[in-house]
């Protein structure tokens, strides 16, 4: 069999398969349905909750059954996803309104994770069910499963706005959603009053639901932004923490500040990062009223407590606290959702008018499918009514039959030619018998019992009950006005049950000033020994004590309080410390680890150089590896703030063997393992990028590496393996070259 090859261009395929692979991400993973406000595994989890019947009248179903029921019908990309998408749905610290009833440990606002599947156990709650899940067959589509051997909801019927009421988080290749969670009544509100009049602004819209309403609660700080977040689908919503005071009841008691709700962003390890702030904060005197932190939070709602000195400043605590810590943080909003099968940003409008499109299909489909039921049922009841006026001729013509099937044609046909009338007389009424077939079953499967006057009555009730639910479905597909009118209904049935008071206090709160003192200019000695062990001498102690001092440590640096000590390492990264955050000490006090202090780790890396940023500032810095790559780079390059940088590059099992201060050489020796030395002139050294590689020093034999850097001075006179080697006798020579060795005898 010849195989055809189609040959294309590379780039092309790449660019389609990629596209292929985002939208896929983007549609089928990560992004909601503006529809539902559902992710697919979201629906999934949902929908086979539903379908093993876990109501939230049921006991309670073991996750992990759960869990492997969805991944083998409906969602195949493992089980981890679909466990944390129902622990998710579970948490009501982080959905708006919940929507699974957990049974276990479902993790904490803290960041406590759920426990094992095996271990937990859950069910629907009724919210869910009744608002998510309700004549489920009766109006979404059915589409198959991945592998065709089931079917599953292309969307759930939810019946208020979801992706207003529990939010979406959600990152795709190329684009992420973020939609913050609302309140639920305020939600139907706008529903309501933008199905009564479409032209209303968004502005108008906001007066009916005026912001987010996060499940923490908290503060939301700038609400003049929310109109402009809410016509443009994106923007940033400030949020702090909720602070109050609690005066010492006593005269002996302290004054406390208590933190009683956080910022949505910081549910998760935010509260014990906001403790560690906190505390850094005291450590470092920029808190100095506070004497005490606890955080007695438990599954009542959170309660940092702060206790305070006396006659403390309340308002330039809380301006420190909002300033310094995550208690103020920004909430990024992106309202991008899957509508009409693309990627869309939406505004408030849009979202509102997709859900009340997906409303008006759905009621289409629903009240059809219950008037046609209601019509077969008249139908049947018609012919029932009907058959209990003419009894004895149906008995009649049962008793002549000779099987089921000649009976129901005599009784939808009025064909009597095989019926054999034991009673005179009954013949030429029969052959007037008009029933339709769905009538005709319905009589042959009566039971006698329904002969009884009182079944009869019954009957002709429900019977004028069904003529009711006729006009009653008529009428409202009749026409838009009055679809409206029931869903307003629904919406306000939803609102009275369900609806919770709004927990988000939206203002124009004030921003927060904090000018933070600037510590006065203070020399000190940094010094670290063998061990790592670092502090700061107070500079009178040190220069008591200097011969001791510089025999016992391996490091000893002058600098200023206000400066930053550098570490330039072996693996090719600086490491900055804040002077101010090295402790003082006494000469004898053993310091702490520098490890402590930064991200340095001794044992898989050494110091090359250790300066003061100050130093650094109009230096040149020059670098060599063991693989001699050479560079020069400017000491403005290492302006930075962060704790940790890379410094240089680095090929794989290369490292940094020296890093030098230029002080106006000229010359650089290089000298390797072997004992080659190459002297060239310092210009040759290409001036780069703390990011780039460099250019080689020297040419390397096998098994060979750089192991100094000379920079040629006042005393180029150095002891190599007990001979004394004169570096500015040696030979000026090229960058690049392969060097000569040094005669030892």
């Amino acid at each position: 069999m010849s195989e055809k090859i189609l040959r294309t261009e590379y780039s092309e395929e790449m660019q389609k398969s990629y596209l292929d692979y985002s939208m896929s991400v983007i549609t089928s993973r990560a992004i909601p349905d503006a529809r539902d406000g559902l992710k697919p595994v979201q629906r999934r989890v949902l929908y086979d909750m539903s379908e093993l019947h876990l109501d939230h009248d049921k006991p309670h179903r073991k996750s992990a059954r759960i869990v492997g029921d969805t991944m083998g019908k409906y969602h195949p990309h493992g089980d981890s996803s679909i466990y944390e998408t129902l622990v998710v749905l579970s948490q009501d610290f982080k959905k708006g309104m919940a929507l699974v009833d957990g049974h276990g440990n479902f993790g904490s606002i803290e960041g406590d994770g759920a426990a094992a599947m095996r271990y937990t156990e859950a069910r629907l709650k009724k919210f869910a069910e009744e608002v998510y899940l309700k004549d489920l067959d009766k109006t979404v589509d059915f589409v198959s499963n991945y592998d065709e051997t089931e079917k599953e909801p292309e969307v759930l019927p939810v019946r208020v706005p979801n992706l207003l009421v529990n939010g979406a988080e959600g990152i795709a290749v190329g684009m992420s959603t973020s939609i913050p969670t609302h309140n639920l009544g305020e939600v139907i509100d706008a529903v309501k009053a933008y199905i009564d009049n479409r032209l209303l602004t968004v502005e108008e819209l906001m007066e009916y639901m005026p912001g987010p309403d996060f499940p923490t609660g908290g503060i939301i700080a700038n609400k003049s932004d929310l109109l402009q977040i809410y016509e443009t689908g994106t923007g940033k919503i400030k949020l702090r923490g909720k602070i109050e005071v609690e005066l010492g009841r006593r005269k002996a008691d302290r004054d406390k500040l208590v933190i009683t709700e956080i910022p949505y962003t910081m549910i998760g390890a935010g509260i014990n990062k906001l403790l560690v702030d906190i505390a850094d904060l005291v450590e470092t005197r920029k808190l100095t009223d506070v004497v005490d932190i606890s955080n007695q939070s438990n599954k009542e709602g959170i309660r940092i407590v702060l206790e305070l000195k006396k006659d403390a400043d309340v308002n330039k605590i809380k301006a420190i606290l909002y300033k310094k810590t995550k208690l103020e943080d920004t909430y990024g909003v992106n309202m991008l959702a899957i509508d009409e099968g693309r990627p869309e940003t939406m505004n408030l409008k849009q979202i509102l008018n997709t859900f009340l499109e997906f409303q008006y299909r759905n009621m289409t489909k629903k009240y059809n499918v219950l008037l046609e039921k209601e019509l077969e049922k008249k139908e049947v009841q018609e012919g029932l009514i009907e058959a209990c006026d003419v009894i004895d001729l149906i008995i009649a013509v049962l008793r002549g039959s000779k099987n089921m099937k000649d009976a129901k044609e005599c009784l939808m046909t009025g064909n009597t030619e095989k019926i054999r009338f034991r009673v005179p007389g009954f013949e030429e009424d029969a052959k007037n018998l008009h029933f339709t077939e769905r009538q005709a079953t319905a009589i042959l499967e009566m039971r006698l019992y329904k002969l009884i006057g009182l079944e009869i009555l019954a009957l002709q009730k429900s019977y004028k009950e069904t003529l009711r639910k006729i006009r009653e479905y008529q009428h409202i597909l009749s026409n838009q006005k009055n679809m409206d009118v029931v869903i307003k209904e629904d919406l306000d049935a939803i609102k009275a049950e369900f609806a919770e008071p709004r927990r988000t206090l939206i203002e124009d709160g004030e921003e927060m000033v904090y000018v933070e003192a600037k510590e006065a200019a203070k020399e000190g000695i940094f010094v670290m020994d063998r061990f790592g062990y670092c502090k700061l001498l107070d500079k009178s102690t040190y220069e008591r004590n200097q011969e001791t001092v510089d025999t016992e440590q391996v490091h000893v640096l002058r600098c200023l309080n206000t400066d930053k000590i550098c570490l330039f390492t072996s693996a090719g990264v600086l490491h900055q410390i804040k002077a101010l955050d090295i402790p003082s000490g006494k000469l004898r006090d053993k310091g702490v680890p520098i490890e402590n202090l930064s991200k340095y780790d001794g044992r898989n890396e050494t110091i090359c150089l250790l300066t003061t940023a100050r130093e650094l500032k109009g230096r040149i810095l020059l670098f060599a590896t063991r693989l001699a790559m050479v560079k020069q780079v400017p000491g403005e390059e290492f302006e930075t703030n962060n704790r940790m940088v890379a410094a240089t590059k680095l090929q794989e099992e290369d490292s940094v063997v020296s890093v030098t201060m230029i002080n106006g050489e000229t010359d650089v020796v290089l000298q390797t393992t072997n004992g080659t030395f190459l002297r060239f002139p310092l210009e040759e050294i290409s001036v780069l990028k703390k990011a780039s590689r460099g250019v080689r020093g020297i040419r390397l034999a096998k098994n060979e590496e750089l192991e100094t850097v000379y920079l040629i001075g006042e005393n180029p006179i150095i002891d190599y393996k007990g001979k004394e080697v004169h570096l500015n006798r040696l030979k000026l020579a090229k960058r690049d070259g392969k060097g000569s060795k040094v005669r030892l005898n």
